[in-house]
């Protein structure tokens, strides 16, 4: 059974790529929280853990073993070159572990797996997928949002804002982009890439399959 696509799917914070990807999972699309998955690891991959400890640590840990968020955001975010080897150590074990998921979708007969990442074009792994897609949105939404949803002050989102490319960036390396505005209807506009990357999909099957 051919592998599904590899399809990215990302966006500054307050975008709402996580909305988004709950429509693609409604479609039966597999998708993978990047996110989450690099809040697991560092938790329970002992290779991780053992990296972290090394470049921030034993307080990276508590004593109970689970990872000190405060202590490591207190640490890096105050520290360009510590966040840049930090995610130096994440990424990768990210990486490896969606490849091995992605991998797994196989048997589903899915025509293409979604990979969520809110930092996908700063780590340079969507060098590795099929497909991009880029959610965004104006940035005083996306301040309104995340001002709302975390309890954050507008400087506050400002600043986490600044520690990602810009949308016109992003936009200009996407396959396909979703507008999340407020306006424009985000159903529509998850159908019409659906469909191209079913057809992308179906065309490339087609064309390995022997005569």
């Amino acid at each position: 059974m051919r592998s599904p696509l590899r399809v990215g799917i990302t966006g500054g914070i307050g975008s709402g790529k996580t909305t988004v990807c709950r429509l693609f999972a409604a479609l039966g699309i597999p998708v993978y929280d990047a996110d989450y998955w690099a809040k697991w690891l560092v938790e329970h991959d002992p290779h991780v853990r053992e990296a972290v400890r090394t470049l921030l640590g034993d307080e990276a840990y508590d004593a109970e073993g689970r990872y000190n968020r405060s202590y490591v955001a207190q640490r890096v975010f105050s520290d360009p070159h510590l966040l840049h080897a930090l995610n130096t150590i994440v990424h990768p074990a990210v990486e490896r572990h969606s490849g091995n998921w992605h991998e797994q979708q196989r048997a589903s007969g899915c025509p293409y797996t979604l990979k969520e990442a809110a930092l996908l074009v700063e780590s340079g792994n969507y060098r590795s997928l099929d497909a991009l897609v880029v959610v965004t949105a104006p940035e005083a939404v996306r301040i309104q949002r995340v001002m709302q949803r975390d309890g954050l002050s507008e400087d506050a989102v400002r600043a986490r804002m600044q520690r990602q490319m810009s949308d016109v960036e992003k936009i200009a390396l996407a396959d396909y982009v979703i507008v999340n505005d407020g306006h424009h209807a985000l159903i529509p506009q998850v159908w019409k890439i659906h469909r191209a990357l079913v057809k992308r999909y179906e065309d490339q099957k087609m064309q390995r399959e022997p005569v």
